[in-house]
């Protein structure tokens, strides 16, 4: 379901403009780190599916679904881009394969936990490069990095990748997610370095 108008990612070595290269993997994050819960928790689906229907995944259930790895580097919206993250995880296109869209879809918006949300065009979701990761480097997310279940969207900003991921929704029409009713760019191309909401123009 790619689409022209968004290409896909660079590659992982170019630096996008006005980013600064740090070592490490910072933590960075809104609020208390949330307490895993096995039994209670699920991955959801809902909204403009094409059925109607709302569809959950168990963290058991995860287990069975396809999985990729990408190599790809962070670029938080504030300056720092840490580089070469391996990222292993289940394809956001595999949500679409098994809970289709509505035709009518444009947008998807991300859902974590404590209401935090960010919402998406279509084409970044169905990105060959976003997944929804359970490991970096080799090792499970550790829970500051956003364990069970992270968003990975390498070619936006690190705002439009939730930890902690608990459903998508599929919406017909465009609406902001929690960093964007903040003040932050609704579409967050670092390599247009699109930060914050005074830079969209009416096109965005």
């Amino acid at each position: 379901m790619a689409d022209e108008r968004y290409p896909e990612p660079k590659a992982p070595d170019r630096m996008p403009p006005g980013q600064r290269f740090v070592n490490g993997w910072p933590v960075s994050h809104y609020g208390p780190v949330p307490r895993f819960r096995p039994e209670r928790w699920s991955l959801r689906v809902f909204g403009a599916t094409a059925s109607g229907d709302t569809h959950e995944w168990t963290f058991d259930d995860l287990a069975g679904l396809p999985r990729t790895t990408v190599t790809a580097d962070l670029h938080c919206a504030s300056g720092p881009t840490s580089t070469g993250h391996e990222w292993y995880g289940i394809p956001a296109t595999t949500v679409l394969d098994l809970v289709p869209p509505a035709p009518e879809v444009t947008h998807v918006m991300a859902w974590a936990e404590y209401g935090y949300s960010a919402n998406l065009r279509l084409a970044d979701f169905t990105s060959s490069q976003t997944l929804m990761a359970t490991h970096h480097n080799g090792e499970p997310l550790t829970a500051e990095h956003g364990f069970p279940l992270r968003l990975v969207v390498p070619h936006l900003f690190g705002y439009k990748g939730p930890k902690w991921l608990r459903g998508i929704e599929y919406m017909t029409a465009d609406r902001r997610g929690f960093w964007e009713e903040r003040g932050y760019h609704n579409l967050a191309d670092p390599w247009l370095q699109q930060r914050y909401s005074y830079q969209e123009d009416a096109s965005d």
